[in-house]
């Protein structure tokens, strides 16, 4: 189910048109000027709080970095990937791109996905700490199935992203237990090994405790080829 690029282009920015191996500015140092939503609100609950107060620690030592989240992507963003990847004829008009959002930071703080990243390059690993709010809903108290698909496409493509720019292009997922509204869990995603362009990652959600498995998944990215257009 090869994907829209777009799900992985919600927060990061393209690297140079003449660098296709290149990390996304996502994980560099660069500075950018649009709120970041991967930092405390008022809606974020204690757990949540003390889960990012603990990976924040340790991002102290350099083996951890948080990752910043935009709700929408800088022109120069759109731009640098339209001329690596799209074909000219079908570039979508800057003016219209100009009103997108990303659909993960769509909705108003606390009613739908408040979440903030961390990777670890080492590890080839990003933690997500997630929680679902009230517009999120879908078996009455429960997190959606679609929102918790969209949680872990999210984690696994990031984790993806740092090998280069990647698209979906296979994502399984095993359902083990409802998510409550307004809890919070833990995405772990792991690259688990590459064959040329494949990237084969793992994922599972657990309860903050570890002590509950919510959900396992497994996805498949493509990266994608400077060479050859995607449309």
């Amino acid at each position: 189910m090869l994907r829209s690029c777009a799900t992985r282009l919600r927060t990061l920015g393209a690297p140079p048109a003449k660098q296709p191996g290149a990390v996304w500015r996502l994980f560099s140092s660069e500075k950018v000027i649009h709120k970041d939503y991967g930092l405390p609100n008022p809606s974020w609950s204690k757990d949540l709080r003390l889960l990012f107060d603990q990976f924040m620690k340790k991002c102290e030592d350099g083996s951890w970095k948080r990752l910043p989240s935009y709700r929408q992507n800088p022109v120069q963003t759109f731009k640098e990937f339209q001329t690596r990847f799209v074909d000219p004829g079908s570039v979508t008009k800057e003016e219209q791109m100009s009103k997108a959002q990303q659909f993960s930071r769509s909705l108003e703080e606390g009613l739908g996905f408040e979440y903030v990243m961390f990777y670890n390059k080492g590890e080839k690993r990003m933690v997500c700490l997630f929680q679902g709010g009230l517009h999120l809903q879908g078996v009455p108290g429960f997190v959606h199935g679609g929102a918790i698909a969209t949680m872990i496409d999210i984690t696994t493509g990031m984790c993806a992203l740092a090998e280069g720019v990647a698209m979906t292009a296979n994502l399984n997922i095993d359902y083990k237990k409802p998510i409550p509204l307004c809890s919070v869990v833990v995405v772990n995603s792991k690259l688990s090994k590459t064959e040329g362009r494949k990237l084969f990652i793992s994922c599972d959600i657990q309860s903050i405790d570890e002590k509950t498995l919510y959900t396992s998944a497994t996805a498949l990215f493509i990266k994608l080829d400077p060479d050859k257009r995607l449309t």
